[in-house]
């Protein structure tokens, strides 16, 4: 190899052409180890050389790194696993997703060797699968939403690795993400939740929907409710945990609600107050009925033996009652959307909402049901008038 520059550091040519350099860098447990960099010309390697100086100059890890996106992507979510603060269902979301989305494109890729280029790929490979229907057969596109949910998990893979000093920068966040629209809620109207609640009512599940439409509760809060967190005395109820299905054969999974303002205490209506008095003596004759076979799990909403509600149950039960109400079909998440609806057409205000659906910003609340807020806007423009005599 020929003689380097004084101060260029270690760099010459190779036999075959290609411009070696090398200096010492750290690893990320401090330790010096030598690094080579190569290029077609002596100034493309020496540039290389100089980034390499500059990095350790500032004690930032520049070693060699062995992880590919699927080796530390598995390392994080074991990490995430062994967080108490993080929720089972939303690391089982975000493995589900790697290994869909995210691996089978770019799972081989080295780390360092990520590029913009590479996420790009992963969102365009991803927006060009399809869903498969429960019949085998091939769907609809993914959604864009998908697509976005599919980047910011990749995002946050990376911003773990780049914590770690592993990486220098998130490739991810260079990247734009879809855009989505999100499609107008379109909930029931009190005429519909009327119809519904008197079919359900005959179910011995009935005061779940009566419930979850009265308080905008979520499915998986619903089916974690105990008595303990019902006050029929004060008529309140404390919204404290939810009970969700995982997949991978994990099962059911108690956890904590999808925030800290998701833990709330809720005023009971009276009408729900009613329908829990009557659940709750419906519920006690069952358990007699049960004797031995009863069990004291001190669940809300139960099967006849006093076990938790399958919550895939719950989404077919709702199919069925709706059917034979002849109301038009909604999701179950909808029940939660036709609450807030019903209630800021009643002049109950956003803050005000947005305390009993347990939502973490004002935005998401105004963003949701933003279709109905010209209702309230007019209002508040009648009143302005009549205050200053209009």
């Amino acid at each position: 190899m020929s003689k380097r520059a004084n101060g260029e550091g270690s760099i010459g040519q190779r036999a075959d052409g290609m411009w070696r350099a090398s200096t010492y860098v750290f690893d990320t447990d401090s330790n010096k180890v030598r690094r080579y960099v190569y290029g077609k010309t002596r100034e493309v390697a020496a540039a290389k050389l100089v980034e390499l100086q500059s990095l350790t100059q500032k004690h930032i890890p520049a070693a060699p790194v062995k992880h590919t996106v699927r080796t530390f992507g598995e390392e994080w979510v074991r990490r995430l696993r062994d967080d108490e603060k993080r929720k089972p269902a939303t690391v089982a979301n975000y493995e589900w997703i790697l290994k869909q989305y995210v691996y089978d494109v770019v799972g081989k890729v080295r780390l360092t060797s990520l590029t913009p280029n590479h996420v790009r790929k992963v969102m365009s490979t991803t927006a060009a699968r399809r869903r498969t229907r429960k019949d085998g057969q091939t769907g609809e596109p993914l959604s864009a939403r998908t697509v976005q949910l599919t980047r910011a998990v990749l995002r946050a893979l990376l911003a773990e690795a780049q914590r770690d000093e592993l990486i220098h920068r998130n490739v991810a966040a260079l990247v734009k993400g879809p855009t989505v629209t999100r499609d107008e809620v379109q909930p029931w109207t009190a005429q519909e939740v009327d119809t519904f609640l008197k079919v359900a009512g005959e179910h011995r599940l009935g005061a779940l929907f009566s419930v979850g439409v009265a308080l905008g509760m979520r499915k998986g809060e619903l089916l974690a409710l105990r008595w303990a967190d019902v006050d029929l005395t004060n008529k309140t109820l404390r919204v404290r945990s939810t009970l969700q299905r995982l997949g991978n054969g994990e099962g059911i999974v108690k956890g904590l609600p999808k925030s800290s303002l998701s833990r709330r205490t809720i005023p009971l209506p009276q009408k729900s107050l009613t329908t829990l008095v009557k659940h709750r003596a419906t519920q006690k004759g069952e358990r007699t009925a049960a004797g031995d076979d009863w069990r004291d799990l001190d669940f809300v909403f139960t099967t006849q033996e006093g076990n938790h509600v399958e919550p895939r149950y719950v989404n077919t039960l709702f199919d069925i009652l709706q059917k034979r109400a002849g109301v038009r079909r909604i999701r179950f998440h909808d029940l939660r959307h036709t609450c807030a609806t019903l209630l800021f057409t009643q002049g109950v205000t956003a803050r005000t909402i947005m305390g009993v659906l347990g939502h973490s910003q004002m935005s998401i609340t105004t963003d949701l049901y933003g279709h109905v807020m010209p209702t309230t806007l007019r209002d508040a423009a009648d009143a302005m008038d009549e205050a200053l005599g209009g």
